[in-house]
């Protein structure tokens, strides 16, 4: 294992850090934003009641999901962003792609059942990287 790490480059880390950055914006935007901005978290999970109602699923269900995904999209962004916790982040991103997976496909939106396959091959692909190319902030803030 330490052959493999030595053999990685400073622009593979820096690529590796960038796309788990850029993966942690978008993350913590969802979640701060239905949280803290517009409707806030009560609103955004009564309008998700509302979108899905076409969908054979119990409202009570979609309401309480409506209330958890926000959340969860705020602590996985902002554990991305730190670099701490990455790999329960993205096992948690990845679990909360499934539940929205399922409710998308349940409700037939195609468009955005693509758009949730491009995030779970994000999170996937900064999974199945994170172990050679994850550094923390000060390793790859070093000079060198």
């Amino acid at each position: 294992m330490d052959t493999e790490r030595a053999t990685v480059t400073r622009e593979q880390q820096l690529a590796y850090v960038g796309l788990r950055v850029v993966t942690g914006l978008n993350f913590f935007g969802h979640g701060f934003a239905r949280i803290f901005t517009g409707t806030h978290l009560s609103g955004f999970a009564h309008g998700m009641v509302d979108s899905m109602a076409k969908a054979p699923l119990p409202a009570a269900m979609v309401l309480v999901t409506g209330y958890v995904v926000p959340c969860v999209e705020l602590a996985v962004g902002v554990l991305l962003l730190l670099g701490v916790g990455v790999r329960f982040a993205l096992v948690l991103g990845l679990l909360l792609l499934m539940v929205l997976m399922f409710g998308v496909t349940m409700k037939q939106d195609w468009n955005v059942a693509g758009q949730q396959l491009l995030y779970g091959l994000v999170l996937a692909v900064l999974l199945y990287g994170r172990q050679r190319l994850d550094v923390s902030w000060p390793m790859l803030l070093r000079r060198g």
